[in-house]
């Protein structure tokens, strides 16, 4: 097979004529032969792509002839030259795009600290065996406990706080510890900055820069109160949660929350949260296994088309008829979880309907057409009829009235100081989720005039799992994204044979996990930087673990699921 005969082929005497077989190998390879020219196959009656392939070798030769434009070009298949994409030289919707070349590292001048780009984080619930093998539980008195361990609180630098020292930072955002706390965690080598130890807290922070701290965490009880599997398919899990359990991590609870506790005991991993419930609330909650269904069920939680009831025992004799109550309702702090109504607050709506009264208490049904923080027991505390054993709603420091009618004489400030003041006398701060250093490290921050960031950062919510202790959200719903913060007590170490005994005993007590967290292998060595390693506390009875507020009933388009009632809702129940 040869050339189209013609004067461009006898010009060039270069481009030689082709053999049957590699003729037949150039098709193979999209019509190209070797290295040189392509040239379109001949038949008796060409296709209208050959004649198209024709026309644009023609041009392809006309340009290296010299008397052409040079042609786009052309777009190529597996097996045969491809027809050309719309336009001139515009690949086709079926094209690929070449691949951008790799961005060249810049070379750091002398002194200049390398700052890493971040890091890609998995989207969704991303708990594994990894992280549940960081501690242990073990039961005791009612409760589940879990044992002390190690833990990383990772983050990236902040926007506001490029250009400042770290040690600013500490001082304004992360009040839970004093400056002597920081000190001596960087000597420690708890410290790291992009991976290397901090040894001077006056480092100026950087854009993209990677910050971790190693703390000793201990975790509050909880009730040893198992938890019931109502439900469990290929798309959701569903379970009624004990009173006192966190949904997921938050705060100073971690491994004992429902999401670990799953993956720990009952081998449930990757779950995906589809609707929460309050700490102290118990009752029918729901899981996804997979991104798709907590998608299909996220966009009906959005358009308000489930129907969740719940029933609660609140004081005195609640008035028999329907009431409806649709009253606003402000948070006055996320830290501590307290709401309050204000016509300021976002528009809630709540439905009661009483279902027994046993001469000093009533089972009230509710249906909440909203889901704002702490509605239902916001509203039972204006009707003047809060549930009976509400650690926070049922208080004195609210008043004579108890906030019935949203009379309150103080002002938010005011109202917090008291609440802290109640369960202190109580020795219950840790039903607030609360410890006497934070209140301390708090109050000492206020006096050294950095007070401003502090509180500001202490009533946001806490950050995410991967992140050191700083709020950086005010957004009580984004908590559902795995938030926590650092809530390790704070000691100073000032001596160089604590600093070995503490190497000592991480190398012995810790294992390194995959993602760079480490877990406590049940080990019993004190941690001298912890103050809660040398504080006896008084553990919560497992009846002040319970409050009377429970999720009956959670009903969508396509499914309902139900839980018993509870013994203390019962009609002929007394305390």
């Amino acid at each position: 097979m040869a050339f189209p005969p013609g004067p461009a082929a006898a010009s060039f005497p270069h481009l030689r004529r082709w053999g049957r077989g590699e003729a037949t190998a150039a098709r193979a390879r999209g019509g190209v032969a070797s290295r040189r020219l392509a040239a379109p196959a001949l038949c008796l009656t060409p296709r209208p792509a050959q004649r198209r392939a024709g026309a644009l070798w023609a041009a392809r030769v006309r340009w290296v002839a010299g008397i052409g434009a040079r042609p786009p070009r052309p777009p190529f298949r597996r097996g045969r030259m491809a027809e050309p994409g719309p336009g001139q030289g515009e690949p086709g919707p079926g094209d690929k795009e070449e691949a951008a070349p790799a961005p060249k590292k810049r070379r750091l001048a002398a002194g200049e600290r390398y700052v890493p780009p971040p890091r890609k984080l998995n989207a969704g619930v991303s708990f594994g065996a990894e992280h549940f093998a960081e501690t242990s539980y073990y039961f005791e008195g009612g409760l589940r406990k879990v044992r002390p361990y190690y833990f990383d609180f990772r983050t990236y630098c902040k926007g506001r706080w490029v250009g400042r020292s770290l040690l600013h930072v500490f001082s304004t955002e992360f009040c839970a510890q004093p400056l002597n706390y920081y000190r001596a965690a960087a000597r420690a080598g708890r410290l790291r900055l992009n991976e290397e130890p901090v040894r001077d807290l006056e480092i100026v922070l950087k854009n993209n820069d990677f910050l971790r701290n190693t703390v000793h965490r201990h975790e509050p009880p909880v009730t040893a109160q198992p938890i019931q599997i109502l439900v469990e398919d290929d798309e959701v899990v569903v379970v009624d949660k004990p009173s006192s359990l966190p949904v997921h991590p938050c705060g100073r609870f971690r491994h004992n929350t429902v999401i670990f506790i799953l993956g720990k005991e009952h081998d449930l991993k990757e779950l995906h949260t589809i609707h929460r419930l309050d700490r102290m609330t118990s009752g029918v909650l729901m899981f996804a296994k997979t991104a798709e269904v907590s998608k299909r069920i996220d966009e009906q939680v959005r358009e308000r088309q489930l129907e969740k009831e719940y029933v609660c025992r609140v004081v005195g004799e609640f008035p028999e008829h329907e009431v409806v109550c649709e009253e606003p309702i402000l948070v006055v702090s996320y830290k501590v979880g307290v709401c309050r109504v204000d016509p300021k607050g976002k528009f809630c709506k709540t439905i009661f309907q009483r279902l027994s009264y046993n001469g000093k208490t009533s089972v009230v049904k509710c249906l909440p057409r909203t889901g704002r923080t702490h509605q239902i027991r916001v509203h039972l505390q204006y009707l003047g009829h809060p549930i009976v054993n509400d650690p926070i709603y049922n208080m004195e420091a609210w008043g004579p009235d108890r906030g019935k009618g949203g009379k309150i004489d103080k002002t938010d400030e005011e109202l917090l100081k008291a609440l802290v003041e109640e369960h202190r006398s109580k020795q219950s701060l840790d039903i607030l989720g609360l410890l006497e250093e934070d209140l301390n490290s708090s109050a000492e921050n206020k006096d050294s005039g950095n007070s401003g960031d502090c509180t500001k950062s202490a009533q946001a919510d806490p950050i995410n799992e991967n992140s050191c202790s700083a709020k950086d959200t005010k957004d009580p719903e984004r908590d559902a994204k795995d938030h926590e913060r650092n809530d390790i007590a704070a000691c100073p170490l000032n001596s160089v044979a604590s600093l070995e005994t503490l190497e000592k005993n991480k190398e012995l007590g810790s294992c390194e996990n995959q993602d760079g967290q480490t877990g406590e292998k049940h080990s019993d060595e004190k941690d001298p930087l912890c103050v809660e390693c040398k504080i006896t506390r008084r553990d919560p009875s497992p009846k002040e673990l319970v409050m009377y507020l429970h999720a009956l009933r959670y009903k969508g388009a396509e499914f309902e699921y139900c839980s018993k009632m509870p013994e203390w809702a019962m009609e002929d129940w007394e305390e």
